[in-house]
């Protein structure tokens, strides 16, 4: 990913906190026919040095991805030669238009952009093909998806037959992260003014994603 210094985030707390926040990821694979991309949920655990489910977020917790797969889908037969493994989380992200920069209205050297924040996860897939692994982790992804819900649903509400032979159609596979990557394009590069306007004019929109790219905007340091 094309890195200009001042949109890096490198803080293991803001970018385990984007994973947590954005679980649905991009994981991208290089196969024997090639690139391919499959869309998950996944659960992220945070393992500390010695080896406990780590309560912080510093530079020496392991960040640990797990999710599942269909047992039709080869990507996770395929892991056992190519485990290399890219998940990407995407954040909130705005178009900006240059009008809301205050001087394009004396210069009009400015042009349109898309801001937004990302993270790319680095690592290697481990598959687990056993019933414990699948089990556990529907349950506790279950649990946290529906946590917002009147009345959240449990895996206990089907009939256990029903269950078992849906956990039997899926696979589970682990990520252990060797490099996270993190890029927060919000306009630091820019001039205090625009991005106070452009971040203003994204704050009174309706939009949820723009919103939260304004307010970004507004808490990221600038580049100079």
């Amino acid at each position: 990913m094309y890195m200009p210094a001042h949109f890096e985030e490198n803080r293991p707390e803001v970018l385990h906190r984007l994973i947590a926040e954005q679980p649905f990821g991009a994981l991208i694979t290089n196969g024997p026919n090639g690139l391919d991309a499959n869309h998950l949920p996944f659960e992220t655990q945070l393992i500390s040095a010695d080896g406990d489910a780590a309560a912080g977020t510093g530079d020496s917790s392991r960040c640990v991805l797990r999710a599942h797969v269909a047992r039709a889908n080869p990507v996770w037969q395929e892991a056992a030669t190519h485990p290399e493994a890219l998940v990407i989380f995407q954040g909130p992200a705005a178009y900006i238009s240059p009008s809301w920069y205050p001087s394009k209205h004396e210069t009009h050297k400015q042009v349109p952009t898309y801001n937004y924040i990302v993270v790319h996860a680095h690592g290697r897939i481990v598959v687990h093909d056993d019933e414990t692994f699948v089990r556990g982790l529907v349950a506790r992804l279950t649990r946290k998806m529906e946590a917002g819900e009147p009345v959240p649903w449990k895996m206990g509400d089907a009939p256990a037959d029903f269950i078992a032979q849906m956990l039997g159609a899926i696979v589970g596979i682990e990520i252990e992260v060797t490099r996270l990557v993190g890029k927060w394009k919000l306009g630091q590069n820019k001039a205090a003014e625009d991005r106070r306007g452009a971040a203003q004019t994204l704050l009174a929109r309706d939009g949820e994603q723009q919103k939260a790219v304004g307010q970004a905007m507004l808490d990221a340091p600038p580049a100079f």
